[in-house]
């Protein structure tokens, strides 16, 4: 399949500049509804910062599917206009929880709702549906809502270092996009293009020391455009393997989460009580500074993406390869850092 790959440039840059050019409004937006997180037991920032940086990176995104749907005509589709739809609803309720700190409750409740909107205007993982699971396509709709609630989750529990939710999205955004290029997805491709162009253009502002964060108003946004990238694009075209790649495509915030859970669990506290047993957390408690944790991060990040796009183009040595320099990477990592305590 050939690709338009002008239009996907122009959807990145676009997304790029404007997210960069409109983040001090949004810290001038902050400052006025004094959205501001001050300094807290289980946070990272000595000083107060400014939170809805996720105003910029939703401009950015939305200007740049403006221009790019231009020219797509699979972005003047009921599906197309769920995901706007799902995807206005998870924004506001975002920038009411950095004004407000709504409940965790009412918040499960909206993505619930924003999952149902998705749905109901097309868009579902379809694996269920292929051979010796075709008696299971009841079961479509609610996994949907299930995987959009917990991308949206996850990528909202990572963004608790400077840099983190934005370099993690991004990298996780293209490795998306290069899997929708294999797989020729031209709408889950312009998606996953703006989502990268947009959290790079924030990153120069909310990388240590932050300027400004991101709040619910970007996480929460940013989980979901994953969440609903990788069902139009990878679910729908990569059979059985779909799952093994949009879960090692997310991999950090899939597994960070899935361990919270099971951690709060086993610790008999609620499961969506705030703890500070994070990843992230746990580095920097090691004693990494911010910015060397969050330079692993990415790195755990980066090498589970390149599995999955080496994977899909069934190159299983260089897999294999990778994979074990990786982990010998980090453990030699962590056994000089053992020593140098």
């Amino acid at each position: 399949m050939s690709h338009d790959w002008l239009l996907y440039m122009t959807a990145f840059a676009t997304a790029f500049g404007v997210t960069m050019a409109t983040t001090p409004l949004a810290r001038k937006i902050a400052y006025k509804f004094k959205a501001v997180d001050y300094p807290r037991s289980r946070g990272m920032n000595k000083e107060p910062v400014p939170l809805m940086g996720g105003i910029a990176i939703v401009l950015g995104f939305i200007v740049s599917l403006m221009i790019t749907g231009l020219f797509v005509n699979d972005f003047k589709t009921k599906q197309f206009a769920g995901f706007l739809i799902g995807g206005a609803i998870i924004f506001f309720v975002g920038m009411l929880d950095d004004v407000y700190e709504l409940g965790p409750k009412f918040k499960l409740f909206m993505q619930f709702i924003v999952g149902l909107v998705v749905v109901c205007t097309g868009t579902k993982i379809d694996f269920i549906m292929w051979p010796y699971w075709q008696y299971l396509k009841v079961l479509s709709a609610p996994i949907t809502i299930m995987w959009i609630i917990g991308l949206i989750n996850a990528v909202n529990l990572i963004d608790g270092l400077d840099g983190l939710a934005a370099g993690v999205t991004s990298i996780a955004a293209i490795c998306l996009m290069v899997l929708c290029i294999l797989s020729g997805t031209t709408v889950a491709i312009a998606l996953t293009a703006a989502l990268a162009g947009a959290c790079l253009g924030f990153l120069p502002r909310n990388f240590s020391p932050a300027e400004i964060y991101m709040g619910d108003t970007g996480s929460t946004f940013l989980g979901y455009v994953l969440a609903v990238a990788s069902c139009i694009g990878v679910f729908k075209s990569y059979a059985i393997l779909s799952i093994v790649l949009s879960v090692l495509a997310m991999a950090l915030p899939i597994m960070d989460s899935a361990f919270a859970i099971i951690r709060r669990a086993i610790n008999h506290k609620p499961i969506m009580m705030a703890d500070r047993g994070h990843l992230h957390h746990r580095l920097i408690d090691a004693g990494y500074s911010n910015k060397q944790a969050v330079a692993i991060l990415y790195g755990l990040s980066l090498a589970s993406s390149v599995v999955a796009v080496l994977i899909a183009m069934k190159d299983y040595r260089a897999t294999i390869i990778v994979f074990f320099f990786f982990m010998i990477l980090l453990l030699m990592m962590f056994a000089y850092k053992s020593r140098t305590k």
